[in-house]
C-alpha cells in the first residue's frame, strides 16, 4: 500500500467517522426542533430559537456533507465555529473535561479543513 493510498483511507477514516460520532450529539437537537421545543442555550446573543436552528444545521447538515466530501472545507467551518463556541463560551468557565469534547472535535475539523477531504470524496471526483 503506498503513502498516499493510506494518507487517502486515513482521512476518509478521520472525515467519516469524526462526522458520523458528531450526528449523534446533532440529531436529538434536530428531533427537539422538529418537535417544536426551541427551548436552547443563547450563548452569543441571537435568541434561543436562532441558536437552536444554527447548530442543528452545523450538527445535522454540515456532517453529512463532510461524510460525502462535498464542499468539504466550507461544510467543516461551520463545525468549527460552533465547536469554539461550545468549547470557549458555553463550557469557558467549566473544568477542561467538560469542555474536552468540543475541543477535540475542533480539532478534528480543523485538521479537515488543513488537509481537504482526501481521494474519496465528491469533491475529488
Amino acid at each position: 500500500m503506498t503513502k498516499k493510498l493510506k494518507s487517502d483511507i486515513g482521512l476518509a477514516l478521520l472525515r467519516i467517522l469524526s462526522s458520523a460520532f458528531l450526528l449523534s450529539h446533532g440529531i436529538p437537537k434536530l428531533q427537539k426542533l422538529l418537535g417544536g421545543d426551541f427551548q436552547f442555550a443563547d450563548p452569543i446573543g441571537i435568541g434561543p430559537t436562532p441558536s437552536l436552528f444554527i447548530t442543528t444545521i452545523g450538527e445535522v447538515i454540515c456532517p453529512i456533507l463532510v461524510i460525502i466530501g462535498y464542499k468539504t472545507r466550507w461544510a467543516a467551518l461551520p463545525i468549527v465555529i460552533i465547536m469554539a463556541v461550545a468549547a470557549f463560551i458555553v463550557h469557558g468557565p467549566d473544568p477542561f473535561g467538560r469542555k474536552e469534547m468540543a475541543l477535540i472535535y475542533l480539532v478534528i475539523f480543523v485538521a479537515i479543513i488543513l488537509l481537504g477531504p482526501g481521494r474519496y470524496s465528491i469533491d475529488k471526483k
